[in-house]
């Protein structure tokens, strides 16, 4: 214990003495807690002021340079730098020779013809020295000019010298108030003068993210169409500030980000445009990226096994389209196998585990609707859309379905479904006795067609109770159920910005999970058929669309860009779907791409949908020189010793054809590893031509 009673930190006396007692020691007094770092908006402020040009479809708009549309026709640097260096010794003799007077002095007659003669009779010798020296400088100005400009001294500038003497640009300048988007001059022109003040405190102090940005942007836009009253907006802003307008779930970002987004133009960056002569020189190095104004075409996505569908494309696709839910612009379902990788499961806010008996939420097999004959229409999709009679397995499940529904007040469930297509006489039986007791005659007639075509021959429902069992099975025995015991999820909730993922349960049960995802298509595309808000962009994400595709789900999704929705859909081969349907298919998608690694015979099917462009095709013929006299057959021979080879003159035919834009071949064997074909087409009818891209960077 030291003097003042305290023991060291072994528990022992250490001055057992006593000390006499000093005046009294005031307490120390504790010490001030380091004040946490005031958040900085910088990067905010400058990610929302960078400049994002209008640009050519697909462009990667933050921070783009425009670059002309045509190529120019570049000089050989080696024969730019001769031509310069030739021009400057061209020029320096004509110097010289003036000076010298080997060629005369009619140079020196403009001056004596333009200047006084008291100018050229002059006493001064400062005067004569300026004025013989000024027109000298002048002369030899003209020379270096007229050399400079034979002798291409400013491409050489601009092509060796610029680039390496190139500082550092400036930062920006903040624009004017009214034009600065961090001050939201369209709050302040429509009278939320505080609003736009706490909006612009927020972004100033770090508090708003480009979520924030783009969600309050998308509440705005409803209080200009009248869906939200002014008042209820300012009053949100003023009291959470950057936070106002929270999506349902309350989240304001993702987990975690592995894509560049830029929420401001709705785009994703998926790579870079290859800086290739097969595309247009626009494009050539510039940021490739994905939007909503693209995917509203629907895409398809052709490429084997690895080379980078899901990682490159279906990944970032699908976060971008969770922060556009979370930003209140859309709606998203992503459909794949378990495990796929298509994102956390916090990252959205249902995952329907099909299979799993942990699964929270369960799927509406009749997609939420109340009438028979659409849930007959969607569920035969689903069962039959692969085969050619879907028109009769509809009407089959409409006779089964309305019946059922007017006795239970509810759609059948897996094992009762079954049984019905089976022909089971207990479950008829039963519908008769209710159906004749209420005196429902018209139902009770469908109950009648359906039990005489159960003995008739070619009758689909065998079909479809087969279909049917695959679901039927122990792994499945937890859902599609129908009587109100789980937490079903519906895609009539579309209308909200929902975040879904469904995963399927692809091992051991492809089959089945083939048919729920031309289910989840069908409900899809009759869904957003008939949303009162198509404000909201709506997409569907099929990680693997094997066996999806049918000819109703090609006619829905021609349908969907009048809906303000699109599908994007992967494959590994065009051989996953019907050949009649591989046309009709890629000409339904605006956006089609093709992987590294394609067949050449899937390859035709592309080259066929791209078509052909004019091109212009240079021809060069190499004709030998024939000398006639002695003197010219002795300098042939003499050239033949020295360069081996005859003499002969170069003719080149140059003239416009027609070729493919990618053939087969090529995009069988010349697409590199990591890299994909893709063309665009935009809502508006904006086309790009089939671009080399770079995935990987």
């Amino acid at each position: 214990m030291d003097g003042d009673g305290t023991q060291d930190a072994r528990g022992t006396q250490a001055n057992p003495v006593p000390r006499p007692a000093g005046p009294p020691r005031m307490p120390a007094a504790p010490p001030m807690p380091a004040a946490p770092p005031r958040p900085d908006g910088s990067a905010f402020l400058t990610w929302l002021r960078a400049p994002r040009p209008q640009a050519a479809p697909g462009v990667w708009r933050f921070g783009h340079r425009p670059r002309g549309a045509e190529e120019p026709d570049p000089v050989p640097a080696r024969q730019l730098l001769g031509g310069a260096l030739i021009a400057f010794l061209v020029g320096w003799l004509i110097w010289s020779l003036l000076q010298n007077g080997y060629l005369g002095g009619w140079w020196i007659l403009p001056l004596e013809l333009l200047v006084p003669d008291s100018w050229l009779g002059s006493d001064s010798r400062l005067g004569n020295a300026l004025l013989y020296n000024g027109y000298t400088f002048l002369v030899a100005l003209a020379i270096m000019v007229g050399v400079g400009r034979l002798g291409r001294w400013g491409e050489v500038w601009r092509r060796f010298a610029a680039p390496r003497l190139r500082r550092r640009e400036p930062e920006q300048t903040p624009p004017a108030p009214e034009e600065d988007p961090a001050q939201w001059p369209q709050l302040r022109a429509a009278g939320a003068v505080d609003a736009a003040d706490r909006l612009a405190e927020e972004a100033r102090g770090g508090l708003m993210r480009d979520v924030d940005h783009a969600r309050i942007a998308r509440a705005w836009q409803g209080v200009r169409t009248g869906r939200f009253a002014l008042a209820q907006f300012t009053g949100a802003v003023l009291q959470d500030g950057a936070a106002a307008c929270l999506h349902p779930s309350g989240e304001r970002d993702l987990p975690a980000r592995h894509a560049r987004h830029d929420l401001l133009t709705g785009q994703v960056r998926l790579g870079t445009t290859a800086d290739d002569p097969r595309n247009p020189y626009a494009y050539r190095s510039a940021g490739l990226a994905l939007g909503p104004d693209l995917l509203g075409t629907s895409l398809v996505a052709v490429g084997p096994a690895g080379s980078g569908k899901t990682g490159s494309l279906v990944r970032p696709l699908t976060e971008s389209l969770c922060l556009h839910a979370l930003a209140g612009r859309a709606a998203v379902v992503v459909v794949g196998a378990a495990g796929a990788g298509l994102g956390p499961a916090d990252a959205f806010d249902v995952v329907v585990r099909i299979g799993n008996p942990d699964s929270v939420h369960d799927l509406d097999l009749y997609g939420g609707t109340t009438d028979p004959d659409e849930a007959a229409a969607v569920l035969a999709e689903a069962l039959a859309g692969d085969l050619d009679d879907v028109r009769r397995a509809t009407t089959v499940l409409a006779q089964l379905l309305g019946p059922f529904r007017a006795v239970h007040g509810r759609f059948p469930g897996v094992p009762e479904l079954r049984g019905l297509l089976d022909g089971d006489t207990a479950p008829f039986a039963e519908l008769r006795r209710a159906l004749t007791e209420t005196g429902q005659d018209s139902l009770l007639r469908e109950l009648d067609a359906r039990e005489r075509q159960l003995r008739q021959p070619g009758d689909p429902g065998g079909t479809l109770a087969d279909r049917i069992a695959l679901l039927d099975r122990p792994a499945f025995a937890g859902f599609f159920d129908t009587s109100g015991r789980s937490r079903p999820f519906s895609l009539k909730a579309l209308d909200h910005p929902v975040r879904v993922r469904v995963d399927l349960p692809e091992r051991g049960h492809a089959d089945a999970s083939r048919m729920l995802a031309r289910l989840v298509l069908a409900q899809f595309t009759a869904s957003t058929a008939v949303r009162e808000d198509r404000s909201l962009f709506a997409c569907l994400v099929l990680d693997d669309a094997t066996g999806v595709v049918t000819p109703e789900a090609v006619r829905g999704i021609q349908r969907l860009r009048s809906s303000n929705a699109g599908v994007v859909l992967t494959l590994r081969t065009l051989d996953d779907v019907p050949r009649p349907l591989r046309g009709p298919l890629l000409g339904a998608t605006g956006c089609r791409m093709a992987l590294s690694g394609l067949t050449p015979w899937d390859g035709q099917d592309f080259a066929e949908v791209w078509g052909k462009e004019w091109t212009e095709a240079r021809d060069v013929t190499d004709r030998q020189i024939i000398a006639e006299t002695p003197a010219g057959k002795a300098v042939h021979m003499l050239r033949r010793v020295i360069t081996g080879k005859a003499p002969t003159a170069r003719a080149v035919t140059v003239r416009q054809v027609e070729r493919e834009r990618w053939s087969a071949s090529e995009l069988a064997h010349g697409v590199p590893p990591g890299h994909a074909v893709l063309s665009l087409t935009t809502v508006k009818g904006e086309h790009a031509p089939p671009l080399l891209v770079d995935l990987r960077n």
